[in-house]
């Protein structure tokens, strides 16, 4: 939009330095990979976007994000992550940002679209790079986002065993069903104002290529160190 900088300057503040968007991507039709990597992206964002309302930003994208010259410098920029060699915007906004500094655009005008990975490998790839950074966040955060994606892990696990069982099924479906009753509400009113709807009918689908996604990913990042971009 050509009222991004308007739309984010407008948050600026006495005390606000800190200013986190929402980065899509491109919408393509018929495509299943490009609803599951804007499935990732939408899902990340209701989760930090979530944790700044609360008080606790750990992150922001690239691709949508502005601070002040004066907080730049004054955190010392990009110095304590010079040896990472990517992520060093999203390092730099879990190092600095707090529940006094950072404020949230979310409308529409502030969206910013950016071109999405054409093939599994590519997004592959860009996702090892990403899930590599994060092990540098603070404790506390890396502790909730693995407990995060832990309990997705272990819903699917246990609902496979449980099922299998055939033991008191009638109440499992009905938890089953009442957690993604939960969790697409939720979706949906993000998905409404992140203009990303055509998402949720596949939401059950996509969650579950996502989990084994990360867990492959996860697997590979620990045998093997992503390649980085020079």
């Amino acid at each position: 939009s050509n009222q991004w900088v308007n739309e984010m300057c407008s948050h600026f503040s006495n005390s606000k330095s800190i200013v986190i968007g929402y980065g899509a991507y491109k919408k393509e039709k018929k495509s299943f990979l490009n609803k599951l990597i804007r499935f990732e992206t939408l899902l990340t964002a209701v989760q930090y976007f979530s944790y700044a309302k609360m008080g606790q930003p750990y992150m922001a994208v690239g691709r949508n994000l502005a601070y002040t010259k004066q907080t730049f410098f004054e955190a010392r920029g990009f110095m304590n992550h010079m040896n990472i060699k990517s992520g060093d915007d999203d390092l730099f906004i879990n190092q600095i940002a707090d529940k006094h500094n950072t404020a949230l655009c979310i409308s529409k005008n502030s969206f910013t679209e950016s071109v999405p990975k054409k093939t599994y490998k590519d997004w592959i790839l860009q996702k090892r790079r990403h899930i590599s950074t994060a092990k540098f966040y603070k404790t506390k955060h890396k502790a909730a986002l693995a407990t995060f994606c832990i309990s997705q892990l272990l819903f699917f696990i246990m609902a496979i065993v449980l099922i299998s069982s055939l033991l008191y099924w009638q109440i499992i479906i009905g938890l089953i069903s009442l957690r993604y009753i939960v969790m697409v509400t939720s979706m949906l009113m993000a998905s409404k104002k992140l203009e990303e709807k055509d998402l949720i009918a596949y939401i059950p689908l996509l969650e579950l290529f996502l989990i084994i996604t990360q867990f492959s990913i996860f697997i590979k990042n620990l045998t093997s160190k992503p390649n980085h971009w020079n």
